[in-house]
C-alpha cells in the first residue's frame, strides 16, 4: 500500500494556507480562527504557516495559573527570560508580551476551547486586547480549536466575542472521497471500502496505511479496546456536547437501526420532544444528517429519517457498542463475526450516499441535475435543473447484477411516480462492477469518483 502522500494533504489545504499566509503578511496584526472536529489535520496546516520566530502554544485543561506559566515559557523561546516573571493573570501575560514585541510575529493558541473552559474571563481579555486603542496588539493571534460550537460561536452573530474582528475564519473539513485513491494507492472498489471505514478524515487515513490488510487495520485500531479509536467518540462529543450520555444513546439507537422519530423515542424511552435539542446538535456538528425522500417537504415531513453522516461513527455505534462485552474479553471470533457481518451493508450505505453526491449539481449525460434524494425502492432519484428529466437509479454493491432485468424493473416503476408528470426518465444503475447484459446506462466507481471530482473542480486537488 503507498504511504499517505503528506504534499497531497496540503494541496488539498492549498486555499486555507493561502488564506492564512496572506493575513500574515499584510500590514496590520490580524485575528484568525481555525477551526474543524478532532483529526482533521488543523495543527499539520498551522505548522506550514507558522515560523520559528512564532510562539505555539497547544493547551490543556489544568489550572489557569499553570497554563499561564506554560504559556510564559512558550513565549521564552522566542524571548528568553520571559517566563521567569510570575504572571498573576492572563491580561498581564499578554500585555507584557505585545510590550515585548517589536517585529510582527503571530502568537496560536491550539486548543483555545481548554483555556476559555478554565478561565472564561480569558475571552473578555482577548476582546479589551483587541478593540484597544492604547498599546494596540502588535502581533497575529492565531485561536486554534476542536470544539467546533465554541469555536464557530467566536466570530458569528453579533454578540460574538469577536464579531467583526477576524481576518481568516476557517472550517478545516473532511477530505473528498475520491482523494482516497491517491491517498492509498488502492484501485476504487478498495477506496469505496477505505471510505466506508474511515471517512474522509486525514488522520484515520493516515492509520489505514500502517496495515496492508482493511480487516486488520480496522481490528488494530477500532476493534481493539486498546486502539487508538477505540474511544474516540467519546472524545469527540465531549469537545461539543454537555450531555455526552444522551448523545451516545441517540448514536447507539440509529446505528442499530432506528430511523424514525418516533423509533429512536422508543429506544430511548423518552418522549420524542426531548430529542429535538440534541438531534440537531449532532445535525450540526456533522454526525448526523435528516433524510428527506425526493418530493417531499423540508420542513414538518412525517416521512424524514435521522441516519448517520459520517462513516467511522456509522461503524462504530453499529459494530463496536454492541459487541463491547467481547471486545473487554478479548474474544475475537464474534467480534470479527459481526465486523464481517455488518461490512456490506455499510459499503452498500455509503455507496449510495456517494452516487447521490456525484449525481446532485452534476452534468449527467449532457443534462445536469439538481439535488439527489432517495425514494422508496430508488437509491437515487433526480430532476434536471430545465425540469425536464427526471433521473432514477438504484446501487448496488453487489456482484452479478443483470443490468437488463433491473433497467426493465426500473422502467415498469415510471408510470408509478407521483411526481413524474410528463418528464423524460433516465434510468441509471449504479454498480460495484460492470454488470451482465450491460446495456450502457451503469455507473462504476471510478465513474462516480470521476463525477465527485468534477463536481469539486473548483478546489486544488491531485
Amino acid at each position: 500500500m503507498k504511504m499517505f502522500d503528506k504534499a497531497m494533504y496540503f494541496i488539498e489545504r492549498e486555499k486555507e494556507i493561502s488564506d492564512i499566509k496572506q493575513a500574515l503578511e499584510a500590514g496590520n496584526p490580524s485575528l484568525i480562527i481555525v477551526r474543524g472536529r478532532r483529526r482533521m489535520g488543523k495543527t499539520a496546516l498551522l505548522g506550514k504557516v507558522l515560523s520559528e520566530k512564532d510562539v505555539y502554544f497547544e493547551a490543556d485543561r489544568t489550572d489557569p495559573s499553570l497554563q499561564i506559566s506554560a504559556l510564559a515559557r512558550a513565549i521564552s523561546t522566542v524571548f528568553p527570560g520571559f517566563g521567569e516573571t510570575v504572571f498573576p493573570d492572563w491580561k498581564s501575560l499578554f500585555l507584557a508580551f505585545n510590550q515585548r514585541v517589536s517585529e510582527r510575529i503571530s502568537l496560536c493558541l491550539d486548543e483555545f476551547p481548554y483555556l476559555v473552559e478554565c478561565s472564561p474571563s480569558l475571552l473578555s481579555v482577548l476582546r479589551e486586547l483587541l478593540n484597544t486603542e492604547t498599546d494596540r496588539l502588535k502581533f497575529h493571534l492565531i485561536l486554534c480549536g476542536s470544539s467546533q460550537q465554541m469555536m464557530y460561536n467566536l466570530t458569528h452573530g453579533p454578540d460574538a466575542p469577536f464579531y467583526g474582528k477576524t481576518a481568516v475564519d476557517i472550517d478545516i473539513t473532511a477530505f473528498p472521497a475520491y482523494l482516497m485513491q491517491e491517498a492509498l494507492g488502492v484501485d476504487a472498489q478498495s477506496s469505496m471500502e477505505h471510505y466506508a471505514v474511515w471517512g474522509g478524515v486525514p488522520r484515520y487515513w493516515r492509520l489505514a496505511e500502517t496495515t496492508v490488510a482493511l480487516k486488520d487495520a480496522v481490528w488494530d485500531h477500532i476493534l481493539s479496546d486498546t486502539g487508538v479509536l477505540y474511544e474516540e467518540p467519546a472524545r469527540l462529543l465531549r469537545d461539543d456536547m454537555k450531555d455526552i450520555v444522551k448523545a451516545e444513546s441517540i448514536l447507539t439507537a440509529i446505528g442499530s437501526g432506528a430511523s424514525r422519530l418516533s423509533e429512536i423515542a422508543a429506544r430511548l424511552g423518552e418522549p420524542a420532544t426531548n430529542l429535538s435539542r440534541p438531534l440537531a446538535k449532532l445535525i450540526d456538528l456533522g454526525y448526523l444528517e435528516r433524510d428527506i425522500p425526493f418530493g417531499e417537504p423540508e420542513k414538518n415531513c412525517k416521512k424524514s429519517r435521522y441516519r448517520m453522516a459520517d462513516p467511522f461513527l456509522f461503524l462504530y455505534y453499529k459494530v463496536v457498542v454492541p459487541n463491547r462485552s467481547f471486545i473487554a474479553l478479548k474474544r475475537d471470533v464474534p467480534v470479527l463475526k459481526a465486523f464481517a457481518s455488518a461490512f456490506p451493508d455499510l459499503v452498500g450505505y455509503w455507496w449510495k450516499h456517494l452516487c447521490r453526491d456525484a449525481v446532485s449539481g452534476n452534468e449527467i449525460d449532457g443534462i445536469r441535475f439538481g439535488e439527489a434524494r432517495s425514494w422508496e425502492e430508488l437509491d437515487v432519484v433526480a430532476e434536471s435543473l430545465d425540469h425536464k428529466v427526471l433521473l432514477i437509479g438504484v446501487c448496488k454493491w453487489t456482484e452479478r447484477v443483470n443490468a437488463r432485468n433491473l433497467t426493465e424493473k426500473l422502467q415498469g416503476m415510471t408510470s408509478f411516480l407521483p411526481f413524474k408528470g410528463r418528464k423524460k426518465v433516465l434510468v441509471k444503475l449504479f454498480t460495484k462492477e460492470s454488470p451482465a447484459a450491460e446495456l450502457g446506462n451503469a455507473l462504476l466507481p471510478d465513474d462516480v469518483f470521476a463525477l465527485l471530482r468534477a463536481k469539486n473542480a473548483g478546489q486544488a486537488v491531485l
